[in-house]
């Protein structure tokens, strides 16, 4: 039984899902993996995915005391530093971030100004940390593989998962960014697995086959042992590694890989402004692949 109101929000250009989650009984709430959207060829952002999260908020009259990052996403930019400014509430992530901020402070050549030790972000998650929002509770559940820093969080039979799997036909995430790794992942599923059958499982992405036309965001554990496509149950750890590694080699990077990593590492905010007062994002020339 779930006492809370999950309410859905989807970004149409990422394809990302991000949630309100709110008890009814004091009006205490979390929000999950918010947007902030860019436009590539004017290098402006913008906030309308954002807003209408602020709007429901509002209009709900909403106390919001977290806003929680699964990881460091490759494919959309962060608005938790935005919403922070808006709504108030604290910015969380798996403590392990700051092995990815020190990567891509490597990768990005980034200044003295950068230090890789999670400041941006008001709270660094371990394992099985709790937090809570009123008279609620949410458990912070780490999930390494598709990056080295992601998070789970579960409130009551709820999970919320990030890119850690996505719906069955559809399969998990990949590993092939820098820290992540198909062995850890794998692990990382059969925890998830070991909830009851009828857990609900809340997705950050969806990408449609073919054959589905609906966006999905919501699936079952029960579900996903049974019909996940890369990882149902009987899979070996050895085939899902070989599986993920050899398609992982075909993907291409995410269109927004560059400037995601470079304002999420910072919970959401620009680079600071230089001499002239505007801020710049850097792109490693041949680089990645």
């Amino acid at each position: 039984m779930n006492n809370h109101v999950i309410y859905p929000f989807f970004d149409k250009e990422t394809w990302t899902f991000s949630y309100v989650v709110y008890s009814p009984h004091d009006a205490h709430a979390l929000v999950i993996d918010p947007v902030l959207n860019f436009d590539q060829k004017s290098g402006r952002f913008h906030t309308h995915s954002a807003d209408e999260i602020i709007q429901f908020v509002k209009h709900n009259n909403l106390i919001v005391d977290f806003i929680l990052e699964t990881h460091a996403h490759a494919d959309h930019v962060s608005a938790g530093y935005y919403l922070k400014k808006a709504l108030g509430g604290q910015l969380a992530i798996g403590k392990t971030i700051t092995g990815v901020q020190s990567v891509f402070k490597d990768i990005f050549n980034l200044g003295n100004e950068f230090i890789p030790n999670g400041k941006d972000f008001d709270i660094l998650l371990n394992d099985k940390d709790y937090i809570y929002f009123g008279d609620s509770t949410c458990e912070a559940i780490a999930v390494p593989g598709h990056t080295p820093a992601c998070m789970a969080y579960r409130i009551e039979n709820c999970l919320f998962i990030g890119d850690t799997l996505f719906m069955p036909d559809v399969g998990t995430a990949r590993c092939d960014f820098p820290g992540g790794n198909a062995h850890s992942l794998y692990w990382s599923i059969q925890k998830l697995y070991s909830y009851p059958d009828d857990t609900l499982v809340y997705l950050c992405h969806d990408y449609p086959p073919q054959d589905r036309q609906q966006i999905s965001y919501q699936t079952t554990i029960k579900e996903q042992k049974e019909k996940n496509i890369h990882v149902h149950s009987g899979v070996t750890e050895e085939q899902f590694v070989e599986m993920r590694s050899n398609r992982d080699k075909t993907l291409s990077l995410p269109n927004l890989i560059i400037p995601s990593i470079q304002l999420n590492i910072r919970a959401g905010k620009y680079p600071p402004p230089e001499s002239n007062g505007v801020s710049y994002l850097k792109t490693p020339i041949n680089y990645f692949n």
